[in-house]
């Protein structure tokens, strides 16, 4: 008895999979996943490859003719998590490669945001003959894209701010002790995060505190590097500081136009990428930085900062997901808190949150939200 044809949410299953094995490697591209289909059997699968290389339509395709042969595709089906798109850049368009490849229907997650595609790489298959359907998974597929969406529509990253504290709020002693206040769980659900994100932001306190390295581990093994964002206003933070050493160069430090000028020849030498900025009251302009970002091309920012640093962003409604790790344990009073002063006078203009979801991880609970009043 024939096993049953593949349906279309299954595919596209399999396609998001493909597609998170290239989260946080290919920025500025979309981390796309697609896989070719026949029946009840997968031909290939790919995903977006960093630039240069060929996107996750393409690289499907190709894995799908080398081991069943070019006529296994003629009349396959294609699931991408992202609208193929048809323009010329660093490589040819992969609506080129889909209509040559035989395949005779593309089931699509959403449609790409950029406006040299917008429903132009959609258009293009339908007139070629292809069957097409959109919107296969939306919601997951969006979610997978939110970071390049973000980048396209409003010209800067996706923040995921992630705090991690005790169940009273505070995320060290009075004299600074922090590690660990969460457990084994939920630190490596941290790296994970880490993982699937094109930059990590701190600030000179976090990195003077903690001198970390903010690499995405999977036990003692580094599984990716991602851009090492630092606040530094002005260059506090050594040119020793392990931020600093090995791949320097993905250290990227927002800093005043007017730091010293011996400390930036200092921190430049490490290979290390200075950004100047002008400061507003004495302090690095959040939404500018994050502008500066978005024209880089990064898409999705993960903001592991102190205190100071996560109220400035929810000061400034620029928290797109707050991650909040809740310990069971209490600091009290004389701890540091999660949050430093937002200034809010009254009750109706605390930040409120829409709180998406709750679960357990490990001994500790993570709450899933986003700001309500998000601007």
């Amino acid at each position: 008895m024939s096993r049953a044809a593949i349906e279309p949410e299954a595919a596209m299953r399999a396609a998001l999979a493909q597609a998170r094995r290239a989260s946080g490697r290919v920025w500025p591209n979309p981390a796309v996943g697609a896989v070719v289909v026949r029946g009840a059997r997968v031909l290939g699968a790919g995903f977006t490859q960093p630039p240069g290389g060929p996107h996750a339509e393409v690289v499907a395709i190709r894995r799908a003719t080398q081991r069943h042969g070019a006529a296994a595709l003629r009349g396959a089906t294609l699931a991408v998590t992202l609208e193929p798109c048809c323009h010329h850049g660093r490589t040819p368009p992969c609506t080129d490669a889909v209509r040559a490849s035989g395949i005779a229907r593309v089931w699509v997650g959403v449609r790409d945001p950029h406006p040299r595609v917008a429903g132009r790489g959609l258009a293009i298959l339908r007139r070629a003959g292809l069957a097409v359907e959109t919107g296969v998974l939306a919601d997951a597929c969006a979610r997978q894209n939110r970071g390049f969406a973000s980048m396209v529509e409003r010209g800067r990253p996706f923040v995921t701010m992630k705090l991690a504290a005790t169940l009273d709020g505070r995320i060290a002693t009075a004299r600074g002790e922090s590690r660990w206040i969460t457990g084994p769980a939920a630190r490596a659900h941290v790296h994970r995060l880490r993982a699937a994100s094109d930059a990590i932001l701190i600030g000179a306190g976090t990195a003077l505190a903690d001198d970390p390295v903010l690499t995405a581990r999977r036990g003692a093994r580094v599984a990716h590097r991602p851009v090492r964002i630092l606040l530094d206003t002005q260059l506090r933070v050594p040119a020793r500081a392990r931020l600093y050493r090995g791949d320097a160069e993905r250290t990227w430090v927002f800093c005043s136009d007017a730091a010293p000028r011996v400390r930036q020849r200092a921190i430049a030498a490490t290979g290390a990428r200075l950004l100047p900025i002008r400061l507003r009251s004495g302090k690095i302009p959040l939404a500018a930085a994050l502008d500066r970002l978005g024209r880089e091309g990064l898409g999705s920012l993960l903001v592991e900062g102190g205190g100071t640093l996560a109220a400035g962003f929810v000061r400034e409604g620029l928290v797109d997901e707050l991650l909040w790790f809740a310990a069971p344990r209490l600091l009290g009073a004389d701890g540091l808190p999660a949050l430093a002063a937002l200034g809010v006078g009254r009750l109706a203009n605390a930040p409120a949150l829409a709180i998406e979801r709750v679960r357990r991880v490990g001994a500790d609970w993570l709450f899933e939200a986003r700001l309500a009043r998000h601007r």
